[in-house]
């Protein structure tokens, strides 16, 4: 029997249940937190006692049938496979938990494991762009199962066509052109890999659509102020949140980006910053004074010494990981709603970014270099948000005189 933080563990997870703790608290947990999961696995070592069961028996169906007995005890914390998590994984690496077997791979999974391995391996997508593309192409392959097996092989022009007009109508315009791109990408690799005699991606329709046809929403100076203003650099989280943002509309770097970002990313010494960007590229900008000052004082007094890894920015509550693209999101759009700005996504401090440079008189090719952009056309779009530029360019309205029009 072993008594830890209040919870007495007397079953088979009494020899690991004080090295979990620790670990724990090791994670950044809050001691009332660790002692709340220490109470959960003191319950769960109970529920093993009464089953006769041991840690090795601890398999999924085990997990889901403990949670179900939990939950129709009338238990309302800690009822779902997220919070056996902390414990599945300390225990995972003692080796003590039963060896899963591989899952087996229906006709459709299998191919797209093999499809997602190309996009990781020889394309170099990074791999929130490939579970993309394998999630657009799923539905696709879905559709071409008979009794459990893909009917690749009679595939038709006119089934391609089909499908993309069944499945692409009431979409946005973005989320249509997405589906386009992910099915050529796919009957490309199905050529390559000899599944199909040959490509059918010239065979996918267009989805109509206009370059440049809107425009960059970008945020005003006074609300970029206000945005950076409602982050309390008193404060751990709001040092990173204010970090954050002004790496967004200083460098116009993606969320991905700021994400992405270790340690060993910022040369203090040069002045620069390494980021790795689309399809793997990376490449150094020059890291202004205020965006060091702000990251550096975020990582004096802002982030955790308990954070995993070599990531700059982690999250607020343990364990202490790398910050995810969408939580950088979710760090705009909180401050946005601190500001009173309402929703705002993270791409429009890139926008901010872009067009403070125009407006500013930087030339729209040196635009394009700060935003990494691979194509001119890509930055054109910011041409049309300097309006006093473009004023000298219009023809005055034709007006009507007593001679005729003039």
């Amino acid at each position: 029997m072993v008594k830890v933080m209040r919870s007495l563990v007397r079953g088979p997870l009494a020899p690991y249940v004080a090295g979990f703790a620790a670990e724990l608290l090791g994670q950044g947990y809050t001691r009332s937190s660790a002692e709340q999961h220490v109470c959960f696995v003191a319950h769960l070592d109970r529920w093993l006692v009464t089953e006769g069961l041991r840690v090795h028996d601890l398999d999924v169906a085990t997990v889901q049938r403990y949670l179900s007995e939990r939950r129709a005890s009338g238990y309302v914390l800690y009822l779902s496979a997220k919070a056996m998590r902390p414990l599945l994984g300390y225990l995972a690496p003692l080796k003590v938990l039963p060896a899963e077997p591989p899952p087996e791979l229906d006709a459709v999974e299998g191919l797209l494991s093999r499809y997602r391995d190309y996009l990781l391996c020889e394309r170099g997508l990074s791999p929130g762009t490939v579970e993309g593309y394998v999630h657009l192409a799923r539905p696709f392959l879905v559709g071409r199962l008979r009794d459990g097996e893909l009917d690749l092989a009679g595939l038709t022009a006119a089934e391609v066509v089909a499908f993309v007009l069944a499945t692409c109508p009431g979409r946005p315009t973005g989320s249509a052109k997405l589906i386009v791109t992910s099915t050529r990408s796919l009957l490309d690799w199905l050529h390559l890999a000899g599944v199909v005699e040959g490509s059918l991606a010239s065979a996918v329709p267009a989805v109509a659509g206009w370059k440049l046809s809107g425009l960059p929403q970008a945020l005003t100076a006074p609300q970029l102020r206000s945005l950076l203003a409602s982050c309390d650099r008193r404060r751990p989280t709001g040092r990173r949140d204010y970090a954050i943002v002004l790496l967004l509309a200083r460098l116009g770097l993606r969320s991905g980006e700021v994400a992405g970002l270790g340690l060993d990313d910022v040369d203090w010494r040069a002045g620069q910053l390494h980021v790795v960007g689309k399809g793997n590229r990376g490449e150094s900008l020059p890291l202004p004074a205020d965006v060091g000052a702000a990251i550096a004082a975020y990582l004096r007094r802002g982030r955790p010494a308990s954070a995993a890894g070599r990531s700059v920015f982690v999250r607020v509550h343990a364990p202490h990981r790398a910050l995810t693209a969408g939580g950088v999101g979710n760090v705009v759009n909180a401050a946005g709603q601190r500001a009173g700005l309402g929703h705002v996504h993270a791409h429009q401090l890139r926008h901010s970014a872009a067009t403070a440079m125009l407006r500013a008189g930087t030339p729209l090719v040196e635009v394009g270099q700060v935003l990494r952009h691979r194509s001119p056309v890509t930055t054109a779009i910011y041409a049309k948000v300097d309006q006093d530029a473009l004023a000298v360019l219009a023809r005055p309205w034709p007006t009507e005189t007593n001679g005729g029009v003039s």
